[in-house]
């Protein structure tokens, strides 16, 4: 089972940093972040069809998941849609999909 949210908007160099920072961290934990320059259901999807192979994730599944999100999420998602036009064209849609366990597990560890 798996979990989609949109978390934020950020400017590309601080996205691009923090996922060095995890690559080189070399965390594996479940939980991904991942981009994208627009808010449109195909942008999404994409996003998360280049998520690191190593999870052995069901690709069906997670983009089920974003597809639900979407559909179920209509006011989230033009909220999110003002603030990436807001932001700029130098901004990204920062999104996190992550299986529910490795996300519980990582809520966990913060507390």
């Amino acid at each position: 089972m798996y979990t989609f949210d949109i978390v934020g908007v950020s400017p590309i160099l601080s996205f691009f940093n923090q996922q060095q920072n995890v690559l080189e961290k070399n965390q594996s934990t479940g939980v991904e972040y991942v981009s994208t320059f627009e808010c449109t259901l195909d942008a999404l999807i994409h996003s998360v069809e280049t998520v690191s192979p190593h999870h052995k994730w069901h690709l069906d599944e997670v983009v089920g998941t974003v597809v639900n999100f979407w559909m179920n999420n209509s006011d989230l998602i033009h909220h999110w849609k003002d603030r990436l036009q807001d932001a700029g064209k130098e901004s990204l849609l920062v999104s996190r999909v992550a299986d529910i366990h490795s996300l519980k597990n990582e809520f966990e560890r913060l507390l």
